[in-house]
């Protein structure tokens, strides 16, 4: 009877495996714009969202995906930051976001970071708004 067992088990969680395998393989999903632009009232003190608007202690969000770090003219940066090859792409800003002096050490942005993934993304989706 254990013998039994074991091969019904054995093709059982071989029919289990088979199902998981062809289920389909998803992206995470896609941020909530709208929830963003709450989540960036937290950056707001020190990041604007204009090319064009006036200077704050950070630089302007405007085109930062995929933008290279420290490439805003005139804007403050840590000597860190400055040097890093970081390209402000969809990983590297949840990084970023999730804890920046992780991703990079020595950074002067005075903050702790979303520990929210959900947050995360949708601020993501947000500045992808911003061109």
């Amino acid at each position: 009877m254990t013998k039994r067992f074991l091969t019904v088990s054995a093709a059982a969680m071989a029919g289990i495996a088979a199902t998981v395998a062809a289920l389909p393989v998803t992206a995470a999903p896609a941020g909530d714009a709208a929830a963003g632009k709450k989540v960036f009232m937290r950056c707001a003190a020190c990041h604007t969202v204009s090319a064009s608007g006036p200077q704050k202690m950070g630089p302007t969000m405007a085109g930062v995906v995929n933008r290279k770090a420290g490439a805003v003219k005139d804007a403050r940066y840590s000597p860190a930051l400055a040097k890093s090859a970081l390209v402000w792409n969809e990983k590297n800003l949840d990084a970023w976001l999730q804890r920046p002096s992780k991703v990079v050490p020595g950074t002067s942005m005075a903050f702790a970071g979303i520990a929210d993934e959900t947050q995360r993304r949708d601020l993501i989706a947000y500045l992808k708004t911003l061109k």
